[in-house]
């Protein structure tokens, strides 16, 4: 069967959960999802040679890709059908490519390039910096995802977004932004203090992923150490696979799509940034806690950044080690700790087991379990069972004090959702008024008690999560038409840390 055909008769319905369909792909055998795909080759990429910045005759500058994109109909106008071919942006495969080929060269000889740069286990070159092969073809090379600890200094910025999910007119109007309060001109960031970090899911759902893509890789190649994209459960081939991505890559250039070479450049991205200041930090991922992981030994390694890779993950070890953690917890909680926690070693993010960096979720009001599991998704942590997490990753010096992340979303309106809409899309669980009795409130109600100002604290052991852009299926499904962000200010103290919102109409031309 061909992957286009395949594709069309795994693809689920829009508005459902992104994750709903997990098990049916993972299912399939995986020769049958890649089969028919390119052969991934970054051919004529010297990694040894010294970046010079990248330079695209198509589009030299912001203001010419912006032109382009604002040509595009909006997502919701297409309703899940392809954009007209004399409207795509790129013409043709060979346009991205040429950008994906960049950020694989810069990725193979810059930072993470450097053995001593690595805290445990040094990658081997001739695995994780091997782009001619994909962990998921049998008998090539083993799937290594890492982590990475970035500290900034006191005064730096930091520009969150979550998951845009082919949504490039987000994804433009958000860089016009900063341009128009000059902290960027084009895709170069100008304000000295100024940092972007993405939250993952970049495709699927939305039509225009291969025109998000570039555009992010545009502005990370224009500013290699400050831009920063994390994975996210999307960046992934068992997801791309049946949630629209290699769909959409197939019709719009057919056999000129590298497919595995996209998805190679996935595995450059950390699935977890520790960002920090000073000896505070905070956990910067796409989906939620992965007790498995010990971040203590990269936490107090030296240096401003450094990269380790995730290795074994010992959740099962956390329990034994960690008695205060099932002490702690309600007794089905516990159950579900004893039954669900294993000791595993990452084949893909979702085998043996899910990678809970890339997919777990949490709860939203005090008072909840503290662990719980969603059917076909993933676990759901709890207040207490977080802070206790948080807790283990702060015994080497450095304190982990908070979690931001995206990817708790749908495309029906939910208690999620509600909280998420009227906290302006940035939205901070466990807040003290709120309570399980109001777990299905109506959202002016939610608006009297949930925290919506401009500029907001970050309290020890909080979890925020970042809204998913509106030109998607869940903007639509949820009623929505702006675009959030947050920009986090760094100071020495964590207590003086702020984070402002910023919201942006979209739906508008």
């Amino acid at each position: 069967m061909k992957l286009f055909t395949l594709i069309g008769k795994l693809k689920q319905a829009p508005g459902a959960s992104p994750a709903a369909g997990l098990k049916s792909c993972c299912s399939l055998p995986l020769a049958l999802v890649v089969a028919g795909l390119l052969v991934c080759s970054t051919s004529g990429a010297d990694p040894s040679a010294p970046s010079k910045g990248f330079v695209s005759a198509t589009y030299p500058t912001f203001a010419s890709w912006k032109a382009a994109c604002d040509r595009l109909p909006f997502n919701r106008q297409l309703q899940r059908s392809l954009p007209p071919r004399d409207k795509l942006p790129l013409k043709s495969f060979k346009e991205f490519e040429e950008v994906m080929d960049a950020f694989l060269a810069a990725s193979k000889s810059g930072i993470m390039s450097q053995s001593n740069i690595w805290v445990g286990v040094t990658p081997k070159r001739e695995e994780f910096f091997n782009t001619d092969k994909v962990y998921f073809q049998r008998g090539t090379i083993p799937f290594q995802p890492f982590t990475q600890k970035l500290r900034l200094p006191a005064g730096a910025k930091v520009a969150f977004h979550g998951d845009f999910h082919g949504d490039v007119q987000s994804a433009v109007k958000l860089i016009d932004h900063h341009n128009k309060t000059k902290a960027l001109d084009g895709f170069k960031i100008i304000d000295p203090d100024l940092h972007l970090l993405f939250l993952g899911d970049y495709t699927d759902r939305g039509m225009f992923g291969i025109e998000v893509l570039y555009t992010i890789l545009r502005l990370k190649l224009e500013n290699p150490g400050r831009v920063w994209l994390v994975r996210g459960n999307h960046e992934d081939i068992s997801l791309a696979a049946n949630y629209g991505f290699v769909q959409e890559l197939q019709a719009k250039y057919g056999r000129e799509a590298n497919i595995p070479k996209i998805m190679r450049l996935y595995d450059f991205l950390p699935v977890v940034i520790y960002l920090g200041c000073g000896e505070e930090f905070i956990q910067c991922n796409h989906g939620g806690m992965e007790p498995g992981f010990n971040p203590v030994p990269l936490l107090s390694a030296p240096g401003d950044t450094r990269f380790q890779l995730l290795g074994s993950l010992n959740q099962a070890g956390f329990a034994r080690e960690h008695p205060q953690f099932l002490a702690v917890i309600d007794p089905a909680s516990r159950q579900v700790a004893h039954s669900e926690f294993k000791d595993f070693l990452p084949e893909s993010p979702v085998a043996p087991y899910t990678l809970g960096f890339m997919w777990n979720d949490f709860s939203l009001v005090p008072g909840e379990g503290q662990l719980a599991i969603d059917p076909g998704r993933a676990t759901v942590y709890g207040d207490t069972a977080t802070a206790e997490i948080l807790k283990a990753a702060s015994r080497g010096g450095p304190k982990v004090r908070a979690v931001f992340r995206a990817h708790q979303h749908s495309g029906i309106i939910n208690p999620m959702m509600r909280r998420l809409k009227v906290s302006d899309g940035v939205f901070r669980h466990w807040q003290s008024k709120d309570s399980l009795n109001l777990a299905a409130a109506p959202e002016p109600n939610l608006r009297a008690i949930l925290d919506h100002t401009e500029e907001r604290s970050i309290p020890a052991n909080s979890v925020w999560t970042f809204n998913v852009s509106p030109d998607t299926v869940y903007g639509e499904g949820c009623q929505f038409d702006i675009d959030s962000s947050g920009i986090l200010s760094l100071k020495d103290r964590f207590e003086d840390w702020r984070l402002k919102i910023v919201t942006i109409p979209v739906m508008k031309k």
